[in-house]
């Protein structure tokens, strides 16, 4: 496999997670202060949430910069794990930012408060689309890379998007609905953090799943193994295990070869499995491939070969 085009994977992650954490600065700043000058608990709690993805932002730049690092004597599988480290912790703060906007939500709920400023609806406004705007980027980003830390962060994005149209609504209701319709702001509240919570829980669910070394998709095996039996002398792929570590994949593969075959034709052939599939799909890191007598007999087994 290229160094090449896994370098530019990485690079091409690293500033996606790189703007995200800017915008997300940007938005959280202007949301909190229109939230806490604007009287609007749901705005300054979508604040939170921002300020949240720009923690998920940078926390996913910093792993993919680590998760680059090669191989050394104590990570000999490199440090590509990183990613998912990454993702798991910023999952888990969605969960606890999720608990603590409800809480603020329920907590002042029977508080009077004035009605919010009409500039705080353009605020939610602009959050809304600049964060569908940033999510379909980083989706984009994503799929073309593979990073599920990068998936997870866009994620976010499109949550806090739907989080910000849940605050739009509510702070128009209140706005506009006079007193009957304060509670609506409050309501608003609740509705991000059950979007938070919901979205976190989803990505740290799929965090612990890669780092317990989860089968890879349909998609990738049926690709591994078809490369893997287009070399001449592989009769068939008995067993096949494909991990996911940060953006490349890990094989482990176990090949059939004539019965007859020598200890040194099986090892040529062993290698030509592993050049295959380095050359031909740029996201391998690594191939184990191991030899198993084929159970065709004789002539069948010459006849295949």
């Amino acid at each position: 496999m290229s160094g090449r085009p896994m370098r530019l994977l990485y690079r091409q992650a690293r500033r996606a997670a790189a703007l995200g954490v800017a915008v997300s600065v940007g938005l959280a700043v202007a949301k909190l202060a229109g939230g806490l000058m604007g009287h609007s608990v749901a705005l300054v709690s979508d604040a939170v949430h921002s300020f949240g993805d720009a923690l998920t932002a940078a926390a996913v730049w910093g792993a993919l910069v680590w998760a680059q690092r090669p191989a050394d004597r104590e990570h000999p599988y490199g440090h590509a794990r990183a990613e998912a480290i990454a993702g798991s912790n910023v999952a888990l703060l969605l969960v606890l930012s999720g608990l603590w906007i409800a809480w603020e939500a329920l907590s002042t709920w029977g508080e009077p408060s004035p009605p919010p400023e009409l500039y705080t609806l353009g605020i939610a406004a602009a959050g809304v689309a600049v964060k569908e705007v940033l999510y379909r980027y980083q989706s984009g980003v994503a799929r073309a890379t593979g990073s599920g830390a990068m998936r997870a962060a866009a994620w976010d994005h499109r949550l806090d998007a739907l989080g910000s149209l849940a605050v739009l609504v509510g702070l128009a209701l209140a706005h506009w609905g006079g007193p009957p319709w304060h509670a609506a702001d409050h309501v608003a509240a609740l509705a991000v953090a059950a979007v938070v919570l919901w979205a976190g829980g989803t990505l740290l669910w799929g965090s612990v799943q890669e780092l317990m070394d989860r089968q890879a998709e349909s998609e990738v095996l049926d690709a591994v193994r078809r490369e893997a039996q287009s070399v001449s002398g592989v009769l068939g792929v008995e067993k096949l295990f494909v991990r996911k570590t940060g953006l490349e994949y890990l094989v482990d593969i176990h090949i059939e070869v004539a019965p007859g075959a020598t200890v040194l034709e099986g090892h040529e052939i062993g290698h030509a499995v592993k050049d295959r599939l380095m050359v031909s799909m740029d996201t391998i890191k690594g191939v184990l491939v191991h030899i198993e007598p084929s159970p065709l007999r004789g002539g069948e087994a010459r006849a295949a070969g």
